[in-house]
């Protein structure tokens, strides 16, 4: 990221960045200006947290109907599989005023104080990610990026614990992010984390101090295509417990997802809706679960 930063190198890295964006949808930062104490001090308070007895993390637990909280994703039947992890996730992190704070743990007492720094630092490294973004795809307006200082920010902290037989489960399903972008923190120490690429699934190695970003559906539609959200997944591990925190980004609620007005005219026909905030969210809620969500959003 420093090299983003500095005039003699950034038009080299603007380079890189954008194959990353456009080959892969998936790149990891270093030098991206979050302290290692920032970083560290969240990945311990969420161990601490995943450490307490169950009934202490019951007290956080989700309410009916409802994903937020502390517990499983997408549970919809008693006899469906069910992903192989414990999550907390978290949504309206950021803008404060739309924070659910019943559902914040006070225990560990230092991981309210811990993910308020945190929340901030994961706005600040999404701005400037969204303008390098923004700048390899030769957009010349900065609104895309900006609206990112008004967005809304969910946190999902998820403890993959050993499993006997890892081959026959998976910690998280194959799907992409309808977010902008995603920030990830891999807490382990061995690849949990894939992203499917040219037919097969490519581990990712986590990087001490790394930020893993992947593009959203949304970065999706704004670059028309260009960048892509890749499909991933976690896999889970025999031996090893394996913690991730991810931070999902949005654009401000007052910005339409639709394809950037410069990456459309001159022969270049948009190939999605531009949808409101509203309307976007509205699609991926009610969509069919068996439908390509990024396919119903293409004209």
């Amino acid at each position: 990221m420093a090299k983003l930063f500095n005039t003699d190198t950034q038009e080299d890295e603007l380079q890189k960045l954008h194959l990353a964006c456009k080959d892969w949808g998936v790149f990891q930062i270093v030098n991206h200006g979050v302290s290692n104490a920032s970083l560290t001090n969240m990945r311990n308070q969420v161990q601490r947290f995943f450490e307490l007895p169950f009934q202490e993390k019951k007290l956080w637990a989700q309410k009916p109907g409802s994903l937020e909280g502390y517990g499983q994703a997408f549970v919809t039947s008693e006899h469906q599989t069910l992903d192989w992890n414990d999550m907390i996730f978290l949504k309206s992190l950021l803008p404060i005023q739309n924070r659910k704070l019943d559902l914040w743990p006070q225990n560990p007492p230092e991981f309210r104080e811990t993910l308020e720094r945190y929340s901030e630092d994961m706005r600040g490294t999404t701005i400037s990610i969204v303008k390098f973004i923004t700048m390899a795809l030769g957009l010349p307006d900065t609104k895309i990026s900006e609206s990112f200082q008004e967005g809304l920010y969910d946190i999902r902290m998820n403890c993959y614990p050993p499993c006997p037989e890892p081959e026959r489960v998976l910690g998280i399903v194959p799907h992409a992010d309808n977010s902008g972008i995603s920030l990830l923190l891999d807490c382990g120490d061995f690849p949990g984390l894939q992203f499917f690429k040219d037919g097969k699934w490519v581990p990712v190695e986590p990087i001490e101090g790394a930020i893993v970003a992947n593009m959203g559906h949304i970065i999706e539609v704004m670059s028309n295509g260009i960048y892509k959200a890749p499909e991933h997944r976690a896999v889970v591990n025999k031996l090893k417990e394996r913690l991730s925190i991810v931070t999902f980004c949005y654009p401000s609620p007052s910005i339409d997802v639709g394809p950037a007005d410069d990456l459309i005219g001159k022969g270049n026909l948009p190939l999605y809706k531009k949808l409101t905030h509203a309307e976007y969210f509205s699609s991926f809620f009610n969509r069919k679960l068996d439908e390509s969500f990024i396919d119903s959003l293409k004209l």
